[in-house]
C-alpha cells in the first residue's frame, strides 16, 4: 500500500476512535521504489565469447540486475545475475556462426520487484578450433641417414639412432673443416607431411657445437630443397632435451633436412647424442562448422 493511502487510513481512524494528536510519523516498510532501468549496455565481440559492458548512474536505484539470452546451443535459456556493483559481465561459449544474439536485462530492487525489461543484439567471435595430436615415431636405419660434414675420426651419424644418449653424432671439426651450414639427412621410402622432431644434445663438458638455430627443409627429388620452419630460442646445452611442436609441411615430402645454420660459441661444427622424426596426426575440432544436434 502506498504512503498516501496508508496516512488517509489512519485519519479516518482517529476520527472514528478520538486518537492522541501526538501521533508519531513513520516510513512504511518494504517499499523500496521502482529500479532504476540501465541504459546503454555495449557489446563486444571476443572468441567464442560475448563481453557486456555498462555504466550504473550515480544514485542508480536497484539491488541487482538479471540478464539472460536463448542459447542456440543448449536450446535453453541461460540467465545470469550481477549486483549493482558489478559494470560487466562475460559470457562464455557462443558462436558466432549462429549471427545475432538477443539478450535481456532488467534491474530488481529488494523485494525483487523488476523494473522495465531492455534487450540489445550482440555477436560472438570465432570460437577457436581445438587440435588434439597423436604422435607416432618413425623408426629410422642407419641407411636412411646421411650428412654433408662427417667428421672422420669420430661420432658416426648411426650413433643418433642407437638409443644411447652417451654417444654422439659429430660434423667435421678436423681439417679440411666445411663451412656452415651442416645437415642430417633423411630418405624416406614414403611421403611425409606433418611431423615433429625430438633430440638430444651431447653429454659434454665444453659449451661449444651445440646447434642453435636450424632450418627444416623438405624435398621430393633430394636436390630442390625448401625450408618449412626454421628453429631458434630453445635450450642449446649439455644434455639439453628438445621436443617440438608439430610442424606441417603443406605438402608431402620424401626427403628432410635438419639444417644447421648456427651453433654455441659459433663454432664451424656441431654434435648430437640422439635424434627422433615423428609422424603426427591432427584431430581438428571446429565449434564453429561442427554438424550440431
Amino acid at each position: 500500500m502506498k504512503l498516501r493511502y496508508i496516512i488517509a487510513a489512519l485519519v479516518v481512524a482517529c476520527l472514528g476512535t478520538g486518537c492522541d494528536d501526538k501521533l508519531e510519523t513513520f516510513e512504511p516498510q518494504g517499499y523500496m521504489g521502482y529500479p532504476t532501468t540501465i541504459e546503454g549496455i555495449t557489446s563486444e565481440a571476443l572468441p567464442g565469447q560475448i563481453h557486456l559492458t555498462w555504466n550504473v548512474p550515480e544514485g542508480a536505484e536497484f539491488s541487482y540486475m538479471k540478464i539472460w539470452y536463448d542459447d542456440p546451443l543448449s536450446k535453453q535459456t541461460v540467465y545470469n545475475v550481477v549486483s549493482k556493483g558489478t559494470a560487466e559481465l562475460l559470457i562464455d561459449d557462443t558462436r558466432a556462426r549462429f549471427g545475432e544474439y538477443e539478450i535481456f536485462y532488467q534491474t530488481f530492487n529488494a523485494n525483487n520487484e523488476g523494473g522495465e525489461i531492455k534487450s540489445i543484439k550482440a555477436t560472438s567471435g570465432i570460437a577457436p578450433a581445438t587440435i588434439t595430436e597423436k604422435r607416432t615415431e618413425y623408426k629410422l636405419t642407419e641407411n636412411q641417414l646421411s650428412t654433408n660434414a662427417q667428421e672422420p675420426s669420430e661420432g658416426p651419424i648411426k650413433n643418433l639412432i642407437n638409443g644411447d644418449t652417451n654417444d654422439f653424432f659429430h660434423t667435421r671439426w678436423s681439417s679440411p673443416q666445411i663451412p656452415l651450414p651442416h645437415y642430417i639427412q633423411l630418405d624416406f621410402n614414403e611421403e611425409h607431411q606433418i611431423f615433429a622432431l625430438e633430440w638430444w644434445d651431447r653429454v659434454v663438458g665444453n659449451s661449444d657445437g651445440f646447434p642453435s638455430v636450424v632450418e627444416l627443409q623438405i624435398s621430393n627429388d633430394g636436390s630442390n630443397w625448401e625450408t618449412v620452419k626454421v628453429l631458434s630460442g630453445f635450450a642449446a646445452s649439455s644434455g639439453a632435451h628438445i621436443t617440438t611442436e608439430y610442424v606441417d609441411a603443406g605438402k608431402p615430402f620424401t626427403h628432410f633436412r635438419f639444417n644447421v645454420t648456427s651453433t654455441t660459441q659459433n663454432s664451424s661444427y656441431f654434435h648430437m647424442a640422439e635424434f627422433k622424426f615423428y609422424d603426427v596426426e591432427l584431430d581438428i575440432y571446429d565449434p564453429e562448422t561442427v554438424e550440431l544436434d
